[in-house]
């Protein structure tokens, strides 16, 4: 990870506030968000495949290809990265390509959801909810068992909440890394990541209104993460190659 303090930090800072205190946007029309996209997911496909592939040369078998599409059902702003079986997929929703200001709002979005492809930010984060599950379920198991009276639904709910607990301890963590790679990324595509981040930096509701979370509850915005796109661009600036993946 990139050192996003001193100068990146102010910089965020003026940057985040900048970006609060915008005004409501006006929806793209279906066609112009059609369009963008169009004009977007190719460069950044081509970009995303190209240092995925150079990143996990040494990962026997990792599938780069990924099936970068619109998701037409979703009917909220959202973006996200999976896997439909074995197929690494990214999806992004119509209504959150119409509320972008640009072109590199798009091509950020997607570049850091790539970000967690690379770098395997699914498989990580599994196994630390089950090791977070598998050592409160035990912790359960041994202290019903100590009572004398060991309960079995206990455990199950203790490996529920580890699950939880292990879900969390990491994740601003996968989402500044993704910011890293994604940065990287929508600059390699010919974008600008700095105006692109400025996405993540809106004053948006984390949940939506069927009380889920929306992209800017999966994605926190925080100048943080502005710091971070600051300060790797800074580093793409002076040459400074990308550290490995781990």
């Amino acid at each position: 990870m990139p050192d996003s303090g001193g100068v990146h930090t102010e910089e965020a800072r003026r940057l985040f506030a900048e970006a609060r205190r915008e005004p409501a946007r006006a929806p793209l029309s279906a066609g112009a968000a059609q369009a963008r996209f169009n004009r977007v997911a190719p460069r950044v496909s081509a970009a995303g495949r190209q240092y995925c592939q150079r990143l996990t040369a040494d990962r026997a078998g990792f599938n780069c290809n990924v099936d970068l599409a619109i998701d037409r059902e979703m009917a909220e702003r959202n973006a996200y990265f999976t896997y439909a079986e074995t197929q690494p997929t990214i999806r992004i929703s119509l209504p959150l390509i119409r509320d972008t200001a640009s072109d590199d709002e798009v091509a950020f979005v997607l570049a850091h959801e790539y970000g967690h492809l690379i770098g395997r930010h699914i498989e990580k984060q599994q196994q630390q909810m089950l090791a977070g599950a598998l050592l409160v379920g035990v912790l359960a198991g041994v202290a019903t068992a100590t009572a004398g009276d060991y309960d079995g639904h206990a455990v199950e709910v203790g490996l529920g909440v580890g699950a939880a607990a292990g879900s969390i301890a990491y994740s601003q963590a996968y989402e500044l890394e993704s910011d890293t790679l994604g940065t990287r990324i929508t600059v390699s595509a010919g974008y600008d990541p700095v105006e692109g981040a400025k996405f993540f930096a809106r004053p948006e509701p984390t949940r939506t209104a069927a009380g889920r979370y929306s992209f800017w509850g999966t994605h926190p915005p925080d100048e943080k993460r502005v710091a971070t796109v600051l300060a790797t661009k800074a580093e793409i600036d002076a040459r400074i190659d990308l550290r490995p993946v781990q």
